[in-house]
């Protein structure tokens, strides 16, 4: 099956993914030692970032006109809405950074080539972090779901002060409205 519009999405026809407590450890927890590649040809250390950082992961982005993961990716609580939460992040960007994020990161368990393509596509302003070997995932224990043979993130999302989780967003739903709600956080929650 083909890709729809990634971005025009009915989500009252998506199922939303419940509280499965997945991510219920992770506030206060230290964030590993791990570097990452990014999509800006750096490599990225989160547990060493000063200040406040924003981390929203994703299952995967898909691309227009490209064949699905699975037929039914739309029916998998969760799945759907990768590209919208990415928009949104994008399109909130300067808010998002004059609220007090230092740093803003997407994060997938997608390759590093392919994320590169995703992010000049859609023009994001921020880097997107690459967790192929899960590494980060497996160190943090973060949510998973299995698809196709892989693993893939759950969507959920990371306030990090100077490398400590502070507070998470999880489950989100619908996707598009993620950074919005972490915007309104920061805004409540100065650092």
């Amino acid at each position: 099956m083909n890709q729809k519009n990634l971005l025009e999405v009915d989500w009252s026809k998506i199922p939303a993914p419940a509280d499965d407590g997945g991510a219920v450890h992770l506030v206060g927890m230290a964030i590993p030692p791990v570097t990452l590649l990014a999509t800006d040809d750096t490599s990225v250390t989160l547990s060493e970032l000063p200040g406040r950082t924003v981390v929203f992961a994703y299952p995967r982005t898909g691309e227009p006109g490209k064949i699905s993961l699975v037929d039914d990716w739309d029916m998998i609580p969760g799945a759907r809405g990768c590209t919208p939460q990415t928009c949104s992040f994008r399109d909130l960007f300067a808010d998002l950074k004059a609220a007090g994020a230092k740093q803003v990161f997407g994060l997938s368990t997608q390759d590093n080539a392919y994320q590169t393509e995703m992010a000049s596509r859609l023009h994001l302003p921020f880097p997107v972090l690459s967790d192929e070997k899960l590494k980060l995932t497996r160190a943090l224990n973060l949510p998973t779901m299995e698809v196709a043979g892989l693993t893939l993130i759950k969507r959920l999302a990371l306030i990090i002060d100077d490398g400590r989780i502070r507070h998470v967003f999880y489950p989100v739903f619908p996707p598009d409205r993620n950074a919005a709600d972490v915007l309104a956080w920061l805004r409540e929650n100065r650092a």
